[in-house]
């Protein structure tokens, strides 16, 4: 593989993934949980716009119900449970005024989900697994693209042509070994291999499901936020299968 040209050609990417790089060290080094809660909010409603739109809903009284969400995760001591709450009460409203339309749930399902789980892991756990969580999804992605560029040649899935199935393997493969060896600083080395693991394959799905809904939108990108990157979504999506999945291992094995 030819680095130079590799670099050359996605010089922009490079430069602003280097600048998120920089802003996630400093959010992570001051630890604040104000600080973190407010950037995280930022995201989600980024993030959930993008869904808005890659689902074709307009009204905007949904984003009034997201920040309300968000508001009250701050105070609240288990933060993930509010958004199943939420959503048990909008069927219950929907099916009061005989008007239930699933189309209307479908971002508090993606990605407010996630972004709940995402916010719980550091609420619960920490500033120090929440990075593992970054190390995981950021080896599993990078792993990915480099070694699918060096070796790949087995398509992985049609819902995402460019992605191939060594690609994939190796970037699951140093995702688990690095995070494994990391989350030793927290719980066993076997435990902490298999929660790796499960994680990065989360992730590699979670990617998928974005380039899913892409297609179905006719759109390249969730967004145009990130020069390079694409939209919050695109920037996101691994994190977004990868947390949910990280929370609850940690929750019911660690």
């Amino acid at each position: 593989m030819n680095f130079k040209a590799l670099y050359e050609s996605n010089k922009q990417r490079v430069f602003t993934g280097l600048v998120m790089m920089a802003f996630a060290a400093i959010v992570a080094f001051l630890n604040n949980n104000l600080i973190t809660w407010l950037i995280m909010g930022a995201m989600y409603l980024f993030a959930f716009y993008e869904a808005m739109n890659l689902f074709e809903i307009k009204d905007n009284k949904l984003y009034v119900y997201a920040v309300v969400l968000w508001l009250a995760a701050f105070i609240y001591p288990n933060p993930d449970d509010l958004i199943y709450l939420a959503l048990i009460g909008s069927l219950a409203v929907m099916s009061y005024l005989k008007k239930v339309d699933y189309k209307l749930l479908a971002p508090f399902f993606y990605p407010s989900i996630s972004m709940f789980f995402i916010y719980a892991l550091y609420h619960d756990f920490g500033m120090s697994v929440l990075i593992w969580l970054v190390v995981i999804v950021a080896l599993t992605d990078t792993g990915a693209y480099f070694v699918g560029k060096s070796i790949g040649k087995t398509p992985f899935s049609p819902t995402s042509p460019n992605k191939t199935l060594e690609g994939v393997v190796g970037g699951v493969l140093i995702a688990t070994v690095a995070g494994a060896l990391y989350g030793t600083f927290f719980i066993s080395l076997w435990l902490s291999a298999l929660i790796a693991l499960l994680t990065s394959v989360a992730s590699v799905f979670g990617d998928l499901f974005e380039s899913y809904l892409k297609r179905e939108a006719g759109v390249k990108d969730s967004g145009n936020l990130f020069p390079g990157h694409g939209g919050m979504l695109d920037r996101l999506d691994g994190y977004l299968f990868g947390a949910v999945v990280m929370v609850i291992l940690l929750r019911g094995l660690a």
